[in-house]
């Protein structure tokens, strides 16, 4: 199947490798050029602009925009209404908010373009292979028609197709609100452990409850891994920077007056990491840069 990538960093470049190695064409384009370049280097066909990235498909155009939430997704979509004829495509497959994605569904509606928010997890090496897509839109059928590229890229009984517009940016929202749960938790039994009177090996310790505890799971694997790069952690700063969807998860929680105090205090930690140097940062900024590439602040 042919579709554009509207955004190549590292999520939209390593989704472009994955759509590439399933035997999809790739219309790449991005602001900078050497993610272009890097694109055409994985079998792509570059683009100058979105005109040009227009140009370049056949009916129905899909477009993927994978762009950071906010100015730059609304810009883009805004854009791309203006540009495309009915029956056409667009997935937002990054961190939208989901009343975004619900305005951004109107919109593309008026012109009888489909919509789909595609929620995307699995971090880089997930967007590379075997990733994991929580898909919303409106119309089941035109879902049908792009069905194959998630069937394609995503790990088996990897992708879910969570029906009305902006469903699938919900959906991602509690999960990632779920992940900062799980993540505060891992950090802070870590902790305890850095306090306590006993010397353990963090790395061996993320090993042996990574097989077959009951505690095991990808973000333990992952903490073994930053372990084995750095033992206690000595080069970072316990910054534990947030991307706004904890934020959201518990701003719906609230509104909906269900009960999330783990959320709720997992992001306040968050907000107190930015005053403090703590260690329960630390192991979260690890875990972060692991997964998903995200900045960590060095000593």
């Amino acid at each position: 199947m042919k579709l554009a990538m509207v955004g190549l960093g590292k999520m939209g470049i390593n989704l472009v490798a994955n759509l590439r190695r399933n035997g999809h064409e790739v219309v790449a384009f991005d602001l900078n050029q050497a993610a272009v370049e890097e694109a055409v280097n994985l079998g792509a066909t570059a683009a100058t602009d979105l005109d040009d990235v227009l140009a370049q498909l056949t009916s129905p155009r899909i477009v993927w925009v994978m762009l950071p939430a906010g100015k730059p997704t609304d810009a883009t979509i805004q854009t791309l209404s203006e540009k495309m004829n009915a029956g056409d495509m667009v997935i937002d497959g990054g961190n939208s908010f989901f009343e975004d994605s619900e305005r951004h569904n109107a919109l593309l509606k008026e012109q009888g373009i489909h919509f789909f928010d595609a929620g995307t997890s699995g971090g880089m090496s997930g967007a590379n292979a075997n990733g994991n897509f929580m898909i919303g839109g409106d119309s089941p059928e035109a879902f049908k028609t792009i069905e194959p590229i998630f069937k394609s890229i995503a790990q088996e009984d990897g992708y879910l197709y969570t029906g009305k517009a902006g469903s699938g940016h919900y959906l991602k929202m509690v999960h990632n609100g779920i992940e900062y749960g799980m993540m505060q938790s891992i950090a802070e039994g870590f902790d305890v452990l850095e306090h306590g009177r006993f010397e353990y090996d963090n790395e061996a310790v993320a090993k042996v409850w990574s097989n077959g505890s009951v505690i095991r799971g990808w973000l333990m694997e992952l903490a073994q891994s930053a372990f084995s790069k750095d033992p206690e952690l000595e080069s970072l700063k316990g910054v534990m920077h947030s991307s706004g969807e904890g934020q959201w998860t518990l701003d719906e929680a609230l509104k909906l007056q269900v009960p999330t105090p783990v959320i709720g205090l997992s992001l306040m930690m968050r907000y107190r990491s930015l005053e403090d140097d703590t260690f329960t940062g630390k192991v979260v900024a690890a875990l972060r840069n692991e997964f998903g590439g995200h900045a960590v602040d060095k000593k």
